[in-house]
């Protein structure tokens, strides 16, 4: 999976990049519309479209003999049968040639999300030894089998990152968090050490330092690594599951921010679009 999150980055950094000139906002809203005009292209070649037309058709033709025999119960019923089970015929036409679109989908969209979600961790003061109250929070958790070895787990945090509180470990279940602040601008790496030897390691950037793609959960999980393509899946030799903290979601003005906000602007975008072309292309849906 690593393999394919690397190459659908490269491809979304060279689709990206033309349209990046115009902003965020107008960069997501023209790439997901797009997507959906070519997400409607693919389905029109892999759906049987005659199929569907014809479907569409028996259904009107079953809603007007309800219209023209209403006084005739037999026939009413009869239409009514017909019209759930053409109904049944015509969402499988539709639904079987989505399913393979479900995989470009996601594997976007969590591209989307790592690049335009976030925001770097602020960057906060730190007077007289005095933490602010308002901290971030680094969980990590260990995979199953594992859990009792998180006793021995020590943080280690790049310079500019500042541990707030001691590292708590609950070994029944595998989990230890710990508080941290940023106190300076800085891309580096939270390290996840058991006797010295590091085990794993999650990127965080805080600050006005930014990069292309941000995203607050490093896992190892085959399933997890299609919503987190930004940083590769822990591999099989390291006993951590995953390691996350919080990112604030980024203001995209007009656009809601955050990983729900892309979701829904993506969603909305393609329809749009979508349905633009419909006739045009004579696309049946």
């Amino acid at each position: 999976m690593n393999a394919i999150n690397r190459a659908t980055g490269s491809i979304m950094d060279v689709v990206l990049t033309p349209f990046e000139i115009l902003g965020p906002e107008l960069t997501l809203i023209l790439v997901s519309g797009i997507f959906g005009i070519l997400a409607l292209l693919i389905f029109k070649r892999i759906s049987w479209q005659a199929g569907i037309k014809g479907t569409k058709d028996k259904i009107k033709g079953h809603m007007i003999a309800i219209r023209l025999y209403q006084d005739d119960l037999v026939v009413v019923g009869q239409s009514v049968l017909k019209v759930l089970a053409r109904n049944a015929q015509y969402l499988t036409l539709n639904f079987a040639p989505i399913l393979p679109l479900m995989i470009p989908f996601v594997l976007v969209v969590s591209q989307l999300v790592v690049r335009y979600a976030f925001d770097p961790v602020p960057v906060v003061e730190v007077v007289d030894g005095q933490m602010p109250r308002e901290k971030n929070t680094v969980e990590v958790v260990f995979k199953r089998g594992l859990a009792e070895s998180i006793r021995d787990l020590e943080i280690e945090f790049p310079p500019g990152i500042v541990p707030a509180s001691r590292l708590v470990r609950n070994a029944r279940e595998g989990r230890a968090f710990q508080h941290f602040v940023a106190t300076e601008s800085v891309r580096g790496e939270i390290r996840l050490l058991i006797g010295g030897t590091e085990v794993g390691s999650k990127e965080i950037v805080a600050g006005d330092q930014r990069t292309r793609k941000m995203q607050p959960e490093r896992v190892a999980g085959f399933w997890s690594s299609w919503l987190w393509p930004a940083e590769p899946t822990f591999g099989a030799d390291s006993p951590v599951q995953s390691v996350q903290f919080h990112y604030p979601d980024r203001n995209l003005g007009f656009l809601p921010g955050g990983p729900l906000g892309i979701l829904v602007t993506f969603f909305v975008a393609s329809i749009v679009f979508g349905v633009l072309i419909l006739k045009p292309l004579n696309i049946q849906i």
